[in-house]
């Protein structure tokens, strides 16, 4: 595994902290152009932009690994399905503990 450059969890509240890092998301996909763009919902129930299109089509909820660009966009690297069920609070959850008291425990 490498880990010299890890993506953080992130919801939209956090991704400003993190602009210019690499960052992981998952979202709720709401609109994806054919213009190389997904408009999506974040765990924190804020919208998304994410920049760059997916090669394959994409699930109802979408982990998003890249370069956060801005406080509500990630220029997108990696898009994974996570299928059309998926826990957002949890998830949520787990950004909250990444950023926080327990960041130690990821990479």
């Amino acid at each position: 595994m490498d880990t010299s450059n890890p993506a953080v969890f992130v919801n939209s509240e956090l991704l400003r902290l993190h602009v210019g890092r690499r960052v992981r998301a998952v979202i709720q996909v709401l609109k994806s152009d054919g213009g190389g763009s997904v408009i999506g919902k974040s765990t924190d129930d804020q919208q998304l932009v994410i920049k760059g299109y997916p090669s394959a089509p994409l699930s109802t909820f979408v982990e998003v690994i890249g370069i956060a660009e801005g406080n509500q966009s990630i220029r997108a690297e990696i898009f994974t399905n996570f299928g059309d069920v998926f826990d957002m609070s949890c998830y949520n959850a787990v950004c909250q503990l990444a950023n926080r008291d327990y960041k130690h425990l990821f990479l």
